[in-house]
């Protein structure tokens, strides 16, 4: 797809289904979303991008390897398992704290650090899957 209307419109809409990507993964430990689900509308922005303006667009745009990224995401949700073993409570337990930022009591858990480790994985996987399959030099 080599037109100049995708071409011209592939940066705006990768950035926008980004930030409906962060969206989703932030709503998503209350409500209909989270990790798997935002990471797959992530690494689909990111396929569009590629597809409109090229590979080394793309890898120029990820600032680490895309298998990077995935094992960063394993490590995120290894460590908010083992937070909870550490609290002395079963492996895997939803744990809570609540600091306060400017005067906001802003709540904070390892259910959304699993939510984010599984975002990254499935960022990082698929982009590597998608990456790999457009490949030019084949």
């Amino acid at each position: 797809m080599n037109t100049v209307i995708f071409r011209t419109l592939a940066p705006f809409l990768t950035a926008l289904m980004l930030l409906f990507s962060v969206f989703v993964l932030l709503r998503g430990h209350n409500e209909p979303g989270g990790g798997f689900i935002g990471g797959l509308i992530a690494a689909s922005a990111l396929a569009i991008y590629g597809i409109g303006r090229g590979i080394q667009p793309v890898r120029q745009a990820l600032w680490f390897h895309p298998m990077t990224i995935a094992a960063f995401g394993l490590l995120l949700a290894c460590v908010a398992g083992l937070v909870s073993m550490v609290a002395a409570v079963p492996f895997m337990t939803g744990l809570w704290i609540y600091p306060s930022l400017f005067g906001v009591e802003v709540p904070l858990s390892t259910v959304m650090l699993f939510d984010l480790g599984v975002y990254l994985v499935v960022v990082g996987a698929i982009t590597s899957i998608a990456l790999a399959l457009e490949r030019e030099d084949i």
